[in-house]
């Protein structure tokens, strides 16, 4: 499930993001990034390799196209909300005009966030 590129993630970041930054640092997954960078799923996690969709395998450290070139960004599959490292979203505590907002159409259970913290560390 979470080494499928597309994923969704209960925390995004809108368009009113001002670029400021405080996100970043406080990701325990690497999972922000600022707009028009480039992103791989290697740093910050113990990942290597990536099965996609079709069954592909590919470097975890081969960087992907921005996500967004016009404010911060978080990648989905990386997301894990902080469960396992902090009471609650880091991004949305840090964040100075709260753009850092759970997704209303989407919700991940306490139950898939850990697994997915155990998949991108490697604590299976």
């Amino acid at each position: 499930m979470f080494h499928k590129q597309g994923g969704k993630m209960a925390i995004l970041i809108t368009e009113e993001c001002i670029n400021c930054g405080a996100c970043e640092p406080e990701c325990p997954n690497t999972a922000i990034y600022e707009n028009g960078a480039e992103w791989n799923y290697s740093k910050g996690t113990s990942l290597t390799e990536i099965e996609l969709e079709d069954g592909a395998h590919i470097d975890a450290s081969l960087m992907n196209e921005p996500i967004s070139n016009d404010f911060f960004y978080i990648v989905p599959n990386k997301c894990t909300e902080c469960t396992g490292f902090h009471e609650e979203p880091q991004c949305a505590a840090v964040c100075p005009v709260d753009c850092c907002v759970p997704d209303p159409d989407f919700q991940e259970t306490q139950e898939i966030l850990l697994a997915k913290k155990a998949w991108l560390h490697n604590e299976n």
